[in-house]
């Protein structure tokens, strides 16, 4: 199991996953629902600089950089399959040093 740390909204329930942690989940959802969180994930980046995945349990919030990775792996062999994978790297506050 991932670890996480607990949420800093003391209302909450939500526990929120902090940076310097690994964490992984898989979702079986229909197509139809799978659509609809891509549509909002979409916007969020689209929109802003920051995206925050949530369920009742936990939230991810994330400072994503640029450039993005956007692969697409199709399977035509036997049971088709399309795969599409988005790398968001971690967006840095660093600057750079100054030179004198």
């Amino acid at each position: 199991m991932a670890d996480a740390d607990a949420g800093d909204d003391p209302e909450s329930d939500r526990t929120t996953i902090r940076t310097g942690r690994d964490f992984e989940r898989e979702f079986r959802v229909d197509a139809s629902e799978a659509g609809e969180f891509l549509v909002a994930l979409g916007e969020q980046l689209r929109d802003d600089d920051e995206l925050t995945i949530v369920t009742d349990e936990w939230e991810l919030p994330f400072a994503f950089g640029s450039p993005a990775h956007l692969e697409i792996d199709f399977d035509g062999v036997g049971d088709p399959a399309l795969e599409i994978e988005l790398e968001l790297p971690g967006r840095t506050d660093d600057t750079a040093p100054d030179i004198e």
